[in-house]
């Protein structure tokens, strides 16, 4: 067993062997891998702890594991407090030093990854060491949009190192330049049907600038996807690598055209002979408009359900309150536009139609009670089942007094009963009598009066023709008066409207489907 002396003349004879000048690249082995650090031994008196980025890959993963032998440099042996200070970024950066010399010697092109961005410009790591891009050699012309960059793999020239600094200045502006050497070959390289990647540069409204490389190219939203987008960042964010087509080079602008969609099938040669006018078919919803809502027919085909065809009861509905993106749902085909190519679908016409069904479950002469929605100058809108409407005209309000007169003594929410005068399920229009449901039920409406009755009533009209009211059930009533009597009302204001007053029945005519009253304190 050997004593402790012979283990310290082994450790010596191990460290005499080393090249212990600063600076100089020693294996080291992974002993251990704290949160922050490395620890490591190189056959020293202390081990050596390096901050553990420095074992970090451009995309942040660690490249080492704990038993593993990697370079360092050794940077001090004692650093006062008997440990010994190692360096791995140095070594890598030493290792590759005199092969980068060699590049920038003969200005040959290196690929490296674009790290981060950093005051000036970027990080770039290139063979395991970081190099410096500055912003004014990022691209031919200034530029302030470079944050496409971050995370991408180029071609660059060294223009500068710096041994001493441990500076290495890179340029990524050379390369295009030398990619941009004459007008024939741009021409031919940018030449229309080509086809060319790029980076995403920049988001707008109406399309994407693509860094092709030396020269920007403008992606316009209408040719990034067959499908209808309302913002290129539906499809692109800022940084992809997409291929393009070239649409059209301009040589005296130095601009170029390019489309996305041209380079996938053009969904609309599959409408013929798939699609049929009138036919249903199943869809999934891919965008709301404010006027209308696009949906996906399958392979890509689109269509659009304009406002007006999401619901039966709602034309000016808003489209989000109807649909959600991702539904599924069923539509019909209403127009096969071939020039505009363009599908217009329907929805509601996939639903039961509220129309037809109350056309089904009602006839002329039903009587219908419901409830008032709105009342109108030309009418009362009542509200039927299938949440659809049905209109009493002013005309088929009363048949005696003013009919403007009647429709104001009804009030939003009231009940009221009507009877069904016509049903047209393709106009969608119903339309309801007030003073037809009246007649119809006159006479049991009244059987129970008699003259010498004394009854109540509100009073609905006065005009230099009478004084009009309305009594049980919304029959109409009026006041049996001498001119000179209804003189003075309308003089002296006596009576007013809406005002309740009682009154006794003089006769109740049958033809003008009335009750004569006369007020109470009448002598007559």
């Amino acid at each position: 067993m050997a004593t402790t002396s012979e283990f310290e003349k082994l450790l010596e004879s191990n460290i005499s062997q080393l090249n212990m000048t600063p600076g100089e690249i020693i294996p080291a082995t992974v002993i251990d891998i704290k949160n922050d650090f490395v620890i490591t031994n190189a056959g020293l008196k202390s081990e050596g702890i390096i901050p553990k980025n420095q074992f970090m890959n451009s995309n942040g993963e660690l490249e080492v594991s704990i038993g593993d032998v990697v370079d360092v440099t050794l940077d001090l042996v004692e650093d006062g407090y008997g440990e010994t200070i190692l360096s791995r970024e140095k070594a890598k950066r030493k290792k590759v030093w005199s092969t980068l010399e060699s590049y920038l010697n003969n200005q040959e092109i290196v690929s490296g990854k674009v790290c981060g961005k950093v005051k000036g410009g970027f990080t770039v790591e290139l063979m395991d060491v970081k190099a410096f891009l500055p912003g004014s050699l990022v691209d031919i012309r200034p530029t302030k949009e470079t944050d496409y960059l971050e995370g991408k793999t180029l071609d660059f020239k060294i223009i500068k190192m710096d041994k001493i600094r441990n500076n290495i200045v890179l340029s990524r502006k050379a390369v295009l330049l030398d990619q941009t050497s004459s007008s024939d070959e741009i021409k031919e390289k940018y030449a229309e049907g080509n086809v060319t990647k790029g980076f995403v540069k920049n988001l707008t409204e109406y399309g994407a600038f693509i860094d092709l490389g030396g020269i920007d190219g403008l992606l316009h939203i209408t040719d990034i996807s067959w499908k209808r987008i309302n913002h290129p960042q539906e499809v692109l964010k800022v940084g992809d690598e997409i291929e393009v087509s070239v649409l059209k080079y301009d040589e005296e602008k130095n601009r170029v055209s390019l489309g996305m969609k041209q380079l996938t099938d053009d969904p609309w040669e599959k409408v013929d002979g798939n699609i049929q006018l009138n036919e249903v078919y199943e869809s999934k919803v891919v965008n709301i408009a404010d006027y209308g809502v696009f949906v996906d027919l399958g392979d890509n085909i689109e269509g659009l359900i304009r406002t007006s065809e999401l619901d039966w009861t709602n034309k000016n509905i808003s489209p989000k309150k109807v649909l959600s993106l991702g539904d599924n749902i069923n539509v019909k085909v209403v127009e096969i536009d071939e020039e505009k190519r363009r599908l217009s679908l329907s929805y509601k016409q996939c639903l039961p139609n509220p129309w037809l069904e109350f056309s089904s479950n009602h006839e002329k002469g039903d009587i219908i009670k419901s409830e008032i929605k709105s009342i109108t100058d030309f009418g009362i809108f009542v509200g039927l089942e299938g949440g659809i409407d049905g209109l009493v005209h002013i005309s088929d309000v009363t048949n005696i007094g003013k009919p403007e007169d009647f429709i104001r003594s009804y009030k939003k929410g009231d009940m009221l009963e009507t009877v069904v005068l016509s049903i047209d399920s393709d106009r969608e229009r119903i339309s309801l009598g007030i003073k037809q449901f009246i007649e119809a039920n006159f006479d049991k409406f009244t059987e129970s009066l008699s003259a010498g009755t004394t009854i109540d009533a509100e009073i609905v009209s006065i005009s230099d023709t009478g004084v009009y009211m309305k009594t049980q059930n919304n029959i109409t009533a009026s006041l049996k008066l001498l001119q000179k009597e209804l003189k003075s009302i309308l003089e002296d204001d006596t009576l007013k409207v809406l005002q309740k007053i009682k009154c006794t029945i003089k006769t109740i005519d049958k033809k003008n489907y009335q009750v004569v009253c006369s007020l109470q304190n009448d002598s007559e």
